[in-house]
């Protein structure tokens, strides 16, 4: 009789079912007092047979709260396999049964986000909010550090809203972590971004490690675009280093405490949200040694420019006159007068020289004003002011370019360095530009960033005020 009643719950066959019963009408319960791995309703809960389910709890409500060999209901496998339907069935009949946990410790609504079934979960929520409230995953864990932890954002959203306050936003796991932790550690930007903008959640939280989630964002061994702007999320919304939060006596001794008594138990293990590079440097100190170092750089390179284009004004290509000489200009044939100490390049080539002295000046003033603004004293010390002395730098370095291809004209016959020049143009050019265009790309990146930031910061006033 067991066999066949089984058989019938795969099939989904009411009608088998309700012969069974004529036959025995005792059937049902005997499953629910015998030792059996599962009833009919687990089975047809599992695979989706909602007429099947139908009739079992019309005429036995109370198997909705029997529990297979994994302590599993039927509600848990109908939530694991996103039926609605049954799932709507079974907790009209039995609502408390999104309390109850399973083999690993998971009630329901954990398993409704672990899977990503967001009508479940909302149908389970609206049903029995408490059960999202007060039940604890294994390592501590809320149904937030779920939703955060499988990416399950607009599950999260739905948490929040319905069920959302202070206390249950800021719950630790075991390890300490809220969380903004977890999103932290799994560089989800559009999290940390919803939790900063739409909630309360606290920043500043301090784990067992005694690491914020500032510190969890800066001191990642391989960091990307994503760490950044995570980084500068966090800043924006008052998040600060460890270092730099005013503790008392003691609340610190509680996270030295709290540091040492669990360092041994992860001597051998790594743990995904502590940082795997505590000697990194935090963000702002890469990034004001970037400026020093592009700074000296630029210093040295336009000190060597500046001298360069000095000395070529006063030694010019060619040389100059030694004497008061007659001679034959070689581009209109006139007969030319020449007075020692002038330059025979300018004598012989007139307009090349005037470009090449033009050319000249521009990479020695580029270069001087360089050297000026980094010794000024003015408060130059930030990316931005870099750039632009970077942008100067690139035209005093094209200006030298154009210097010495015609030096190399004014030392060479015409006809054999015009291809040369020609060839060294267009490589220069060439350059500049791909470096113009991925530049260009990098700003208007940040741009768009930048735009929808403060579109974010807009909509924020306008929604606390909603």
């Amino acid at each position: 009789m067991e066999r066949r009643i089984y058989e019938a719950a795969v099939e989904g066959s009411v009608i088998s079912l309700l012969n069974l019963l004529q036959e025995d009408p005792l059937v049902l319960d005997r499953f629910m007092v015998g030792c059996y791995a599962e009833t009919p309703l687990h089975i047809a809960s599992m695979l989706g047979h909602l007429d099947f389910v139908q009739e079992i709890l019309n005429r036995k409500p109370e198997m909705a709260g029997e529990l297979d060999a994994r302590k599993s209901s039927p509600l848990h496998l109908a939530t694991a396999k996103g039926y609605l339907q049954i799932v709507k069935k079974l907790v009209s009949v039995n609502p408390e049964m999104c309390f109850a946990r399973d083999h690993d410790g998971r009630n329901p609504l954990h398993i409704a986000t672990i899977k990503g079934h967001f009508s479940v979960l909302r149908e389970l929520v609206n049903v029995r909010p408490q059960a999202a409230r007060m039940s604890i995953a294994d390592r501590g864990e809320t149904i937030l550090h779920l939703c955060v932890r499988h990416s399950q954002l607009e599950m999260l959203k739905l948490l929040v809203e319905t069920i959302g306050d202070n206390g249950f936003l800021n719950n630790k796991d075991d390890d300490g972590n809220t969380i903004l932790h977890t999103a932290a550690a799994d560089k989800q930007v559009e999290v940390i971004e919803y939790l900063i903008i739409k909630t309360t959640i606290e920043v500043n939280a301090i784990n067992t490690y005694g690491f914020t989630t500032l510190d969890l964002s800066t001191q990642s061994s391989k960091k990307d675009e994503k760490d950044w702007e995570i980084a500068e999320l966090l800043r924006c919304s008052g998040a600060k280093h460890t270092k730099d939060i005013h503790l008392s006596a003691h609340e610190l001794g509680t996270t030295q405490m709290a540091r040492t008594s669990t360092s041994n138990e992860n001597h051998h293990t790594t743990n995904a949200l502590q940082p795997q590079n505590e000697g990194c440097g935090n963000v702002d100190e890469k990034k004001n040694d970037w400026v020093d170092k592009m700074g000296s750089a630029l210093m040295v390179v336009a000190s060597l420019i500046a001298t360069m284009a000095f000395q070529v004004a006063v030694n010019p290509p060619g040389g100059v006159w030694q004497e008061n000489v007659t001679s034959i200009s070689p581009e209109s044939g006139v007969k030319l007068k020449h007075t020692a100490g002038i330059s025979i390049f300018s004598d012989y080539y007139p307009e090349t020289y005037m470009v090449f002295l033009i050319a000249n000046t521009i990479g020695f003033l580029a270069s001087l004003n360089i050297i000026l603004l980094l010794i000024s004293g003015l408060p130059i010390g930030r990316k931005f002011f870099m750039w632009i002395l970077m942008v100067i730098m690139w035209i005093a370095i094209s200006a030298m370019i154009y210097t010495y291809l015609l030096a190399i004209f004014a030392l060479t016959e015409s006809y054999r360095a015009l291809y040369s020049i020609n060839m060294v143009q267009c490589i220069w050019i060439g350059l500049v530009g791909l470096l113009l265009l991925v530049h260009i790309i990098r700003l208007t990146v940040k741009m768009i960033k930048f735009v929808r930031k403060l579109i974010r910061q807009c909509r924020r006033p306008s929604s606390n005020m909603a």
